[in-house]
């Protein structure tokens, strides 16, 4: 470490302390002194990320974030548990949203662990998910996420369901989804390994990096997508939707079904792409 190395950290944080108690006092001010900062080398861009991160969270709502009601993963509250599980499995989810008549009837969040103890201990024949409920948390679309955050840990509840003005269900968000929003993407064992490539998870579903080339994507799947506007496969998603797509979201391209597993508000990460059963495949995995 340089001997100025604490000079300059003094100088600074004066500078960071002037800022804040001098005329204008915002966010970009805020924000431009902590860019400054990462130029000095004071903080690293990962430092910088985060703290830009815990800044923006006051400033979005949960409407921007959340998962749209038409992607949320529900069970039915008459479902026996040999047809709640799969659903469990495949999902990878800890925690699911227990529907009634519709899913703007929300009985009670399920979590995965209280379903695998009925198997564990063979009492599925007896099931009754109501013995199984924990509460549901209802919060409106315009909550602030860092409002939000401090309730998830004051509760210590992990998922709320977001309702929009009329009282109807419009979505759904985990605390996970607020932390992203300050720490980037949270990869967990469920997640997509870029350097598996593309591979196989089911009779015509294929697990698909966002950042596959798009020559190595026709070369997989038979498709003649251009490459001439975008590189990549999230590329061209992101160019057909015209925006930013929302995790759990679905386009159809070409003939195939292209849902974004993992998103975050800056990129695509990885993607699920389902093929019709007439398309002959290329041995997309095991290339």
């Amino acid at each position: 470490m340089s001997a100025d190395r604490p000079a300059r950290a003094a100088s600074w944080l004066r500078r960071l302390l002037d800022s804040l108690s001098s005329e204008p006092r915002d966010l970009e001010q805020l924000a431009e002194v902590l860019a400054d900062a990462r130029d000095r080398g004071l903080i690293d861009a990962d430092v910088l990320a985060m703290l830009e991160g815990v800044l923006q969270v006051s400033e979005i709502q949960v409407r921007d974030v959340m998962v749209p009601r038409s992607q949320m993963v529900v069970v039915n509250r008459g479902d026996p548990p040999d047809k709640i599980l799969p659903a469990v499995v495949e999902s990878g989810h800890s925690r699911f949203p227990v529907v009634g008549e519709n899913r703007d009837e929300i009985v009670g969040i399920l979590l995965a662990k209280d379903l695998l103890r009925v198997f564990a201990e063979g009492g599925k024949g007896d099931f009754d998910i109501r013995e199984c409920l924990r509460p549901a948390v209802f919060i409106p679309e315009s909550k602030r996420l860092n409002v939000l955050l401090k309730e998830f840990r004051v509760s210590h509840n992990h998922m709320a369901i977001v309702v929009d003005e009329y009282g109807g269900v419009a979505g759904l968000l985990t605390i996970e989804d607020v932390l992203e929003q300050i720490v980037g993407e949270i990869g967990d064992e469920y997640d997509l390994d870029e350097a598996e490539g593309i591979h196989k998870e089911g009779e015509r579903a294929f697990a698909v990096p966002a950042l596959t080339r798009i020559e190595e994507f026709n070369a997989a799947f038979g498709t003649r997508f251009s490459d001439d506007e975008v590189d990549t496969i999230g590329g061209l998603v992101l160019q057909e939707l015209g925006r930013m797509p929302r995790r759990g979201e679905t386009v159809e391209i070409g003939g195939l079904e292209i849902k974004v597993v993992r998103a975050d508000r800056r990129r695509i990460e990885s993607l699920r792409v389902i093929t019709p059963r007439d398309l002959e495949l290329r041995s997309p995995e095991g290339r």
